[in-house]
């Protein structure tokens, strides 16, 4: 087995421990990095093995941070989204180190989780375009029912600051998606 493979392997496990299950009963976290992974090769059709691990550690243990562990409002959202970019880095980096990954490509991928270098590191605006996507397609309605109280200008507004963390080739991926059509309504109104 490679590393990269080994690497993959001991993700995947970290993975199965999410004891929180999608709909078709597999670990909530292997089923978001199979499609941010999913995305990542859509996007970067010759997207190293280093990338492609990278993806597939997007949302590493995030289950072992609970949202509610950090205060409500927005500053206690962007304090634990920044302290989960640092453990699933770091945590990444680990795996891979431990899998015989190359320390070079260990880094660089600590690099894309962290969203270092967001607009300015293709690996990193890779991996904010899959995880974008991934949201678009198959979250956003969950997270618009989860939040019914807010105003339509919020989700406008979301949608919109969404937008802008896409790349020209995400943003075209994004208006090809399929989305339910209250949501292509909110997005239509984001964009104009």
């Amino acid at each position: 087995m490679s590393a990269h493979d080994q690497a993959r392997w001991l993700i995947d496990t970290a993975h199965s421990a999410d004891p929180t299950l999608a709909d078709n009963g597999r670990p909530a976290e292997l089923v978001y990095a199979d499609r941010v992974e999913a995305w990542v090769a859509r996007l970067v059709p010759d997207a190293s093995p280093a990338l492609l691990l990278a993806a597939r550690c997007q949302h590493l243990e995030r289950w072992m941070t609970p949202r509610a562990t950090f205060p409500d409002g927005k500053v206690g959202y962007l304090n634990w989204r920044r302290s989960l970019y640092v453990k699933q880095a770091d945590r990444a980096k680990e795996l891979l180190l431990e899998a015989g990954v190359s320390a070079a490509e260990a880094d660089e991928v600590r690099t894309w989780v962290s969203k270092t270098g967001l607009k300015t590191n293709p690996g990193t605006q890779a991996l904010e375009d899959a995880a974008v996507l991934v949201f678009l397609e198959n979250e956003i309605a969950g997270f618009a029912a989860q939040h019914a109280d807010y105003p339509r200008e919020k989700f406008v507004d979301i949608l919109r600051k969404t937008w802008r963390k896409l790349s020209p080739g995400a943003q075209q991926a994004a208006l090809g998606l399929d989305l339910p059509p209250a949501i292509a309504d909110l997005v239509r109104e984001a964009l104009a």
